[in-house]
């Protein structure tokens, strides 16, 4: 008979585990992980360096990167913020450090020193982890003295427990076992993931990256060929948009600003099946208009030079190259020779490429989807089931997903953190 049994061998769970023994030693506190090793995601994290957190300390701006749950954690996150968990790690002899783009990691660029201090604290703390030990049962039991207590279930045997968190991330079996128990989830579909695309505008060239601005436009106004008399409003219409890095790969488009989109309209573009048609700004300084005025001036000042060779603007050359031929310009075509059309497509290409994606791939090993326990039934003040007395949760089991950038372990740890100090308070009463 445990105190406490944690669904979830995972970031939320062991944060949380550490958090309720430090509040209250006496406690007797076990995870359950369904595989091997625990702690996956943190050890592929940021290319196996382990994205902790970002660092973005006001709340009302960590919530804008969280397209489902911004509502809901805007509370949970003045409770425990970024610079909490930052100082957390850093209290406990694991320095950090916050690059550029705000992404924080540990000061030895390896997961592996978040996935140690975690395995050693729980190992110190007498925490128990039961690998292998995948949940196939949740149940509330009333004892003889109408006591409750909780049976879980694993495929190796039976655990009991006063007070379960369930923090299994995106598991479809355990969601199915909290419908059991009357909870509602929302169908769960990918949040971050990369663009499918064929198009000889961008093959050949992967590796670049560029900034750029793209936009999702509704699924059925597509054109193979946009020119400024093929406009309306029907066809400038956008769903989501978002200007940041675009990485060409060998699969299509990647990157910052896709990843975004992807999280962003995760729900319309899993009902597109993954095929719509996105528009990309090459030069998102530039908008359509301006940039033919500017091919007509480079027109004229290099004249005697081929369109092919003399890089009118700032994007990789690569890329150039491609975007002239996709004009319809010959690779020996001097800025002299090519008509006010050419360059009226070139701008078209620079500025409001038409791109078809067709499916999506994930983005390297960090799944993450939107989906989970509706987020209604959950009292965000304790993380508390508002249906089950004594039940609780962490983490993506519930529906709260966001960007890259630090900020879905940061729901991790933030929820883990406000779980296990209502968790470990109540034994105390």
């Amino acid at each position: 008979m445990f105190d406490v049994i944690i669904v979830g061998g995972g970031a939320a769970g062991f944060y949380a585990a550490i958090h309720m023994a430090e509040i209250n030693p006496n406690l007797d506190i076990a995870i359950l992980e369904r595989g091997k090793d625990v702690l996956k995601k943190v050890r592929i994290s940021g290319g196996g360096r382990c994205n902790v957190t970002n660092g973005e300390s006001d709340p009302k701006e960590l919530t804008a990167n969280y397209p489902r749950g911004s509502k809901e954690l805007l509370g949970p996150l003045y409770s425990h913020g970024t610079q909490d968990t930052m100082q957390f790690f850093i209290d406990r002899g694991v320095p950090l450090k916050i690059e550029d783009d705000g992404r924080v990691f540990p000061e030895s660029n390896s997961s592996q020193t978040i996935v140690d201090y975690f395995l050693n604290e729980t190992a110190r703390l007498g925490i128990r982890v039961f690998r292998q030990s995948s949940v196939i049962a949740i149940e509330a039991e009333t004892r003889e003295d109408s006591s409750q207590r909780w049976r879980i279930t694993t495929v190796k045997k039976e655990y009991f427990c006063k007070k379960v968190l369930v923090a299994a991330g995106s598991n479809p079996k355990v969601w199915q076992l909290l419908e059991k128990l009357d909870h509602t989830i929302v169908p769960p579909v990918p949040s971050l993931f990369t663009f499918n695309i064929t198009d000889e505008r961008i093959a050949g060239i992967q590796g670049i990256s560029t900034p750029a601005r793209v936009e999702v436009l509704p699924k059925n106004t597509f054109k193979p060929e946009i020119t400024l008399k093929l406009k309306s409003k029907e066809n400038e219409k956008t769903l989501f948009s978002a200007e940041g890095p675009l990485l060409i790969t060998h699969w299509g488009l990647s990157g910052p600003a896709i990843l975004r989109l992807s999280a962003w309209g995760a729900l319309t573009l899993n009902e597109y099946k993954y095929h719509f048609p996105i528009r990309v700004n090459w030069l998102p300084e530039y908008h359509q208009g301006s940039v033919l005025p500017l091919l007509m001036e480079v027109k004229e000042v290099e004249a005697k030079k081929t369109v092919l060779r003399t890089k009118a603007v700032e994007i990789p050359r690569r890329l150039w190259t491609n975007l002239v031929k996709a004009s319809g310009i010959e690779k020996d075509e001097k800025w002299a020779e090519v008509t006010k059309e050419q360059l009226q497509h070139l701008a078209d290409q620079l500025t409001n490429g038409r791109f078809l994606v067709e499916g999506k791939s994930t983005f390297k090993d960090e799944f993450v989807t939107a989906g989970g326990i509706d987020l209604k039934e959950i009292n965000f003040k304790t993380y508390e089931s508002k249906i089950h007395k004594n039940l609780y949760f962490a983490g993506e089991i519930i529906n709260v997903d966001a960007i890259t950038g630090g900020f879905n372990f940061q729901n991790a740890w933030t929820s883990g953190y406000i779980a296990a100090h209502a968790i470990a308070e109540a034994f105390k009463k």
